[in-house]
């Protein structure tokens, strides 16, 4: 079996946040938040790592991240682009927003040749999530049902007090293994509690704090790439119409239609490390001080890569 790769998903430029928020440094020598991740990514057992980016980011991020990553892990690139599109599909006229994180995962398609996990640029995940993960794909193989995984995290310990975000809501089964995952685009802090809504605001619903959420931390193997590719010109044929400029071919969509199918099981990890990113701006002093922090108590050096 292939040793497990790593798929970082960068190409989005930080809209919310009103930067390419993936280089904004937030360690004390200049280290951005994805430095941390492969870092801990790395002593997990991870030793390949490829980058989904923009080509119009290509210089800035090699020059912030991917040169001095290089040195240490096999370092890939893969270009996630509006018009990478089935035959016979087009772009939208105005559309400028990516395709999601499907279509970030399918960009990667040429470098997956075994099990990989994927992750957010500008999310940090924690040393122990990365473990579990790791150790999982390492050890489990695809059989007659796809044998996937994901490391889940508490809501409460994801949601920005600075706006609203975006979250993979999990139900779980008996057994530890994922029984549906919901795609809720805007979740939000209030006085007292955490709540949802999917009419812009016009109602509301309240979410449990101890609710299992995905941050993106998915361990998959190859099957995934070709079931997604393959589903991937249906989705457009359902989404496009409806919604040309916006709509986006999330991970957690094919991995549910798995499910229902019987086609996969995916074992729900769960990391006591706590979430922290940086949606807004006004979310960056917060993950500062934690990386501060870890960096006093000893679990990172200032110079992760010296």
């Amino acid at each position: 079996m292939n040793k497990p790769v790593l798929v970082v998903m960068a190409a989005g430029m930080g809209s919310r946040y009103g930067g390419m928020k993936q280089i904004d440094p937030v360690g004390p020598c200049g280290q951005v938040i994805v430095d941390y991740s492969l870092y801990d990514a790395r002593r997990a057992g991870f030793e390949t790592v490829i980058f989904v980016i923009k080509h119009e980011i290509e210089e800035a991020f090699k020059a912030a991240i991917g040169d001095r990553v290089s040195r240490v892990m096999d370092v890939k690139y893969a270009f996630q682009q509006l018009d990478e599109l089935p035959e016979g599909y087009t772009v939208p006229e105005g559309r400028v927003k990516p395709w999601g994180t499907c279509h970030a995962v399918l960009a990667a398609k040429p470098y997956i040749h075994g099990p990989f996990a994927v992750i957010n640029a500008d999310d940090y995940y924690g040393p122990e999530a990365f473990k579990v993960i790791y150790d999982y794909l390492s050890t489990h193989t695809d059989g007659e049902v796809y044998d996937y995984c994901m490391v889940s995290y508490l809501l409460k310990n994801t949601v920005s007090e600075n706006g609203s975000v975006a979250r993979g809501v999990c139900a779980l089964n008996e057994d530890s293994t994922l029984h549906s995952v919901t795609e809720r685009t805007r979740i939000e802090t209030y006085e007292g509690g955490i709540h949802y809504t999917e009419d812009s605001g016009g109602s509301w619903t309240d979410l449990p704090g101890e609710t299992p959420v995905s941050m993106n931390l998915w361990g998959f193997g190859e099957s995934f790439v070709k079931e997604a590719d393959r589903r991937f010109a249906r989705w457009l044929d359902e989404n496009l119409e409806k919604n040309p400029l916006k709509c986006e071919y999330f991970l957690p969509l094919v991995v549910s239609e798995l499910i229902g199918e019987k086609k996969a099981a995916v074992k729900v990890l769960r990391s006591t490390d706590k979430w922290y990113g940086v949606t807004y701006r006004e979310d960056k002093p917060v993950v500062v001080e934690a990386i501060a922090k870890k960096t006093a108590d000893g679990l990172y050096p200032e110079n992760l890569w010296s």
